[in-house]
């Protein structure tokens, strides 16, 4: 999740600065990075004598944001249940590119993306934006899904006689052996943490979300090989077991929890497991899907989880558990993330309370709290600038006016 350092001096003069470690509003700070990474925050004196100056002494400027369920890499967003056999994996790699930048341009300076149809085209487009060959949010990835086959990790829909190629099935495994195999083959190919498919998905033909597709066996061989090497696995989940099953195994994250029950919130709280929900595209699906004919099947599914997902979060605020900011880009276009904030003040957080979700929260989530998530001595120089007080209309999000990304402006505010 690293980038070579930008080099110079870069004086930021912030009107106000957003502090989410502390959870504090600044007013007129000069933020100064050197080499790409912040050395100090202080009050503004007057220009300084060295560096280049940002003039954002009009805004209010915050770390950059994280989203931690992304599939940017996939470049196309869902609705034709074959969508991933029409592109090969060029094509595929180029329109990750695309939307890279979209994402990194919306305000979202880091990302985890979480899954890719072709396996392994997201380590490319990470190492691409590491190289500063195409511009782009940090990435950590994951490399494939590990899934049953035909499974919600899988491409489902097309006729019986089709074969998927060889990199649609990098993840696929029938047993406990196969599943610490492919974890294994995962990281030796470049993967930065591990994504289990552990119940059925809501976009995927034959798949049902409260079901449980992997075993608890397979999660656990899964998430014993991550440890091995020095990482960890999510799952995605949505059924009430598969979610505790899935805890149970060990695993770092709960990505959509869905059909959470009281249960899987106080196993979630005493692990220390992030619950990582998609709040938001529910009422895209519908909106959007309806007006664009998605699969019934796929509508009826969201309909099915989208209430009962946000009942589940509020409670979850309220119980204290650990909740990151994960929207499931590519559902819906790239870069409209963040509208995810407004729902999750809806369901019950403070407007800064949803800031650190999508900045200190998802940055001890990704193991990179000392890097992003912050603007204190140290961390990146990522940072964005709104018009007005997010706090007190957390939508001013979506429109991000300005984007600094370690220390170089990818958008000017004016």
């Amino acid at each position: 999740m690293g980038q070579a350092a930008q080099a110079g001096t870069v004086v930021v003069h912030a009107g106000h600065l957003i502090d989410p470690e502390q959870g504090r509003v600044l007013s007129d700070q000069a933020i100064t990075v050197i080499d790409g990474r912040v050395t100090s925050v202080a009050p503004w004196t007057g220009t300084p004598a060295q560096g280049t100056v940002v003039d954002w002494s009009n805004y209010t400027v915050l770390p950059g944001l994280i989203d931690c369920h992304t599939h940017i890499s996939d470049g196309f967003t869902e609705g034709d249940p074959i969508e991933a056999l029409k592109h090969t994996p060029q094509e595929v790699a180029l329109k990750g590119a695309e939307t890279a930048r979209t994402m990194l341009r919306a305000g979202f300076t880091s990302v985890r993306d979480v899954g890719v149809y072709r396996g392994l085209t997201d380590v490319a487009l990470r190492n691409a934006i590491e190289q500063g060959e195409v511009p782009g949010p940090r990435m950590l990835v994951a490399g494939a899904y590990i899934t049953i086959p035909g499974g919600g990790g899988a491409v489902t829909g097309a006729a019986p006689d089709v074969t998927l190629p060889a990199d649609m099935q990098y993840g696929y495994v029938r047993n406990a052996d196969e599943a610490r195999a492919k974890v294994d083959f995962l990281f030796q190919h470049g993967a930065d943490f591990i994504k289990l498919i552990a119940t059925g998905a809501v976009l995927a033909i034959g798949s049902e979300p409260g079901a449980l597709e992997l075993t608890p066996a397979e999660m656990q061989a899964a998430c014993d090989e991550a440890k091995l090497h020095g990482s960890y696995c999510i799952a995605h989940a949505h059924g009430a077991e598969g979610i505790k099953a899935a805890i149970s195994a060990g695993v770092r994250s709960i990505e959509h929890a869905s059909l959470i029950d009281d249960e899987g919130i106080a196993m979630a709280k005493k692990a220390g497991v992030w619950l990582d929900m998609d709040i938001y595209d529910g009422d895209w699906i519908e909106e959007e899907g309806t007006k664009q004919g998605w699969p019934a099947e796929y509508l009826a599914k969201n309909r099915a989880t989208t209430d009962e997902q946000r009942a589940g979060f509020a409670k979850a605020v309220k119980a204290g558990v650990k909740l990151s900011f994960g929207t499931d880009a590519g559902v819906y276009p790239f870069g409209l993330g963040a509208r995810q904030f407004a729902y999750m003040v809806r369901y019950g957080m403070t407007p800064m309370q949803a800031i650190q979700a999508a900045t200190t929260v998802s940055a001890d989530l990704l193991r990179r709290s000392k890097d992003v998530g912050a603007l204190s001595p140290g961390h990146y120089g990522d940072m964005i600038a709104v018009a007005g007080d997010p706090l007190r209309n957390v939508r001013l999000l979506e429109q991000v006016q300005g984007v600094i990304k370690g220390g170089e402006v990818v958008k000017g505010a004016r």
